[in-house]
C-alpha cells in the first residue's frame, strides 16, 4: 500500500499527495476531491440534460413538426430525464455528502475511501451508455436511444430497440454507484462522529442524508430486478411482462413505481436537510424544532415506500387499492407541513439578511410549496383521472424536481462555495442568477398546468392549435431559464479561480463545526477529533 506523508509528519495511508495531474484525481480517496468530482460532473450532466431539454421546447413552440421527428423527440425526453435525475441531481447531493458530512461531524474522512472512489468513477461510463446510442444511430446503428419515456414501461420497452438495452445496463450501473455511497455515508455516520456527538445532536443535513441512505438501499435492488427481468423479456424468452405470454404489463409498473416514487424523496431529503442551516444562518437564530424535522424526515421516509401506486391511478386498479394508495399519498403531506412550519419558523422575527443563499432557501420554499399543493390534487383518485399524464403532472414534477430539488442544489452550492475555495463569488451575479432563474422558472412551467386543466397530453411533438399560445409562452420561459444557467457555472468558474478571500466561518451567524475549520480547509479535515459538549 502506498503511504505519502503529510505537511505536519502524520503518515498518509490514502497516497493523496503521492500523485498530481490526472492521476491524483482517477486515484484519489480523499473526501473533499471526490465530493469535487461528483459536483463537477453533476454541473456537466445538467447542461447535456438541459440541452436536450431545449431542443424539445423548440419542437413545442408552435404546432406542427418543426424540427425533428416523433421517434427522436421521444428519445430526448426519455434520456433527458434519465440523465437529469440520475447524473445531475443524485451526483450533485452525493457531492455534498462527501463534502460536508466528514466536516459536519468531525470525521477526518469518510469511512470506506476506496469504496468512495469506486462510486464516483462508476458515473461516467454509465452516462456515456445512456448517450452512446444518439452517436451510434448517426453511423446506422441502432435506431437511436431510449423512446419509451424514463420509466421503460412495458409492452413499449419490450419491443424497443437496442437503446432500451443500453439504458438497463447504465441504470444497474448508477444503481451500484449509489448503493456504494449509501453504505459508505451510513457507516461514516454512525461509526466516526466526533465524541459526544449523539444522534439527536447530528446536524440535519446529516439526517436527511441519512433516511435517504436507507432508502437508497430499500428501493434500488428492485429497480434493478425490474429492469433485470425486462432484459429478459427482451432477450431470453420469459414473459414477465408480455401480456400474450401469460405476463402481466402492470407489475412491471408496481416494480418500478415502488422505487420511482421513493426516488423523489432521495432527490429531496438532502435538500431539506441543508435548507435549516442556510435559513438559520441568514435569520441569526438558532434551527427551530429540530426533533421535529428528524421525525418528519423519517416519517416521510416510511410513508414514501408505501404510496407508490398513486402513479398509475388510471391502470385499472380495484377500488380499495385506489383508496388506500390515495389516503396514505395524501398522509405524506402531514410530516411535510411540519418541515414547511419549522423552516418558516426559523425565520419568523429572525434578523433577516438576503445574501444569494438566503435568496434560493426562499424562492425553494414558496415554490416547492406549489409543488406540494399541485401534488395533493394529483392524490385525489378522481381528480387524477383527468390530470393523468397531462401536462399538468409535467409542471408539477417540475416544481417539486426543479424549485425543490435543483434550486436546492444551487443553495447549497452558493451556501458552502466559499468554505470550499477559500474565495468568495460575485454576489451581484448571484442574485441576478436568482431572479432570472426564479422568473424564467414560473414563466416555462405556470403555463403548463393551465395546458393540463385545459387537456393537452404529455410526451407529444404535436398538438392542437388551442394549446398554441402557452406552449410558445412556455419555449420562451424555457430557453432563458436554460441560458441564464451559464451565469452559475461561470460564477463558480471564477469563484475557483480566485476572488475576495473567505473568512473560516464564511457568514456571519453560521454555526456548526464545518465553520471551526479554515477555509478551505486542511487536506485532512479533522486530525485531531473535536469534542461535542
Amino acid at each position: 500500500m502506498n503511504t505519502a506523508t503529510t505537511a505536519n509528519g502524520h503518515a498518509n495511508p490514502h497516497g493523496d499527495g503521492h500523485y498530481s495531474g490526472l492521476m491524483r484525481w482517477l486515484t484519489t480517496t480523499n473526501h473533499k476531491d471526490i465530493g469535487t468530482m461528483y459536483l463537477t460532473f453533476s454541473l456537466i450532466m445538467f447542461f447535456v440534460g438541459g440541452a436536450m431539454i431545449l431542443a424539445v421546447r423548440a419542437e413545442l413552440f408552435a404546432p406542427g413538426l418543426q424540427l425533428m421527428q416523433p421517434e427522436f423527440f421521444n428519445q430526448l425526453i426519455g434520456i433527458h430525464a434519465l440523465v437529469m435525475i440520475f447524473a445531475a441531481l443524485m451526483p450533485a447531493a452525493t457531492g455534498f455528502a462527501n463534502w460536508m458530512i466528514p466536516l459536519m461531524i468531525g470525521a477526518p474522512d469518510m469511512a470506506l475511501p476506496r469504496l468512495n472512489n469506486w462510486g464516483f468513477w462508476l458515473l461516467p461510463p454509465a452516462a456515456i451508455l445512456l448517450t452512446m446510442p444518439f452517436f451510434l444511430a448517426l453511423f446506422g446503428i441502432g435506431d437511436g436511444a431510449l423512446a419509451t419515456g424514463w420509466t421503460f414501461y412495458a409492452p413499449l420497452s419490450v419491443q424497443g430497440g437496442m437503446g432500451v438495452d443500453f439504458a438497463i445496463l447504465a441504470v444497474h450501473i448508477l444503481g451500484i454507484s449509489s448503493i456504494m455511497g449509501s453504505i459508505n455515508i451510513i457507516v461514516t455516520i454512525f461509526n466516526m462522529r466526533a465524541p459526544g456527538m449523539t444522534m439527536m445532536k447530528l446536524p440535519l443535513f446529516a439526517w436527511g442524508w441519512l433516511i435517504t441512505a436507507f432508502l437508497l438501499l430499500a428501493t434500488l435492488p428492485v429497480l434493478a430486478g425490474a429492469v433485470t427481468m425486462l432484459l429478459t423479456d427482451r432477450h431470453f424468452g420469459t414473459h414477465f411482462f408480455d401480456a400474450a405470454g401469460g405476463g402481466d404489463p402492470i407489475l412491471f409498473q408496481h416494480l418500478f413505481w415502488f422505487f420511482g416514487h421513493p426516488e423523489v424523496y432521495i432527490l429531496l431529503l438532502p435538500v431539506w436537510g441543508l435548507m435549516p442551516h442556510v435559513l438559520a444562518t441568514f435569520s441569526r437564530k438558532p434551527t427551530y424544532g429540530y426533533t421535529a424535522q428528524v421525525y418528519a424526515f423519517i416519517a416521510i421516509g416510511l410513508l414514501s415506500v408505501v404510496v407508490w401506486a398513486h402513479h398509475f391511478f388510471t391502470a385499472g386498479l380495484p377500488v380499495p387499492a385506489l383508496i388506500y394508495f390515495m389516503f396514505s399519498t395524501m398522509a405524506i403531506s402531514i410530516p411535510l407541513a411540519v418541515l414547511f412550519f419549522c423552516w418558516i419558523a426559523t425565520m419568523w422575527k429572525g434578523s433577516m439578511s438576503f445574501e444569494t443563499p438566503m435568496l434560493f432557501a426562499v424562492g425553494f420554499i414558496v415554490l416547492f410549496g406549489i409543488a406540494g399543493l399541485t401534488g395533493l390534487i394529483l392524490a385525489d383518485v378522481a381528480a387524477d383521472a383527468q390530470y393523468h399524464h397531462s401536462y399538468f403532472v409535467v409542471a408539477h414534477f417540475h416544481y417539486a424536481l426543479f424549485a425543490g430539488g435543483i434550486m436546492g442544489v444551487m443553495t447549497g452550492v452558493y451556501y458552502w462555495l466559499p468554505k470550499w475555495t477559500g474565495h468568495m463569488y460575485s454576489e451581484k451575479l448571484g442574485k441576478l442568477h436568482f431572479w432570472l432563474t426564479v422568473i424564467s422558472f414560473n414563466l416555462t412551467f405556470m403555463p403548463q398546468f393551465f395546458l393540463g386543466l385545459a387537456g393537452m397530453p404529455r410526451r407529444i411533438p404535436d398538438y392542437a392549435l388551442q394549446f398554441a399560445e402557452f406552449n410558445a409562452i412556455s419555449t420562451v420561459g424555457a430557453m432563458i431559464l436554460g441560458f441564464s444557467q451559464l451565469l452559475f457555472a461561470w460564477n463558480i468558474w471564477s469563484c475557483v479561480r480566485g476572488g475576495p478571500k473567505a473568512e473560516a466561518r464564511v457568514w456571519e451567524g453560521a454555526e456548526g463545526l464545518e465553520w471551526e475549520l479554515s477555509s478551505p480547509p486542511p487536506h485532512h479535515s479533522w486530525e485531531t477529533q473535536p469534542v461535542i459538549k
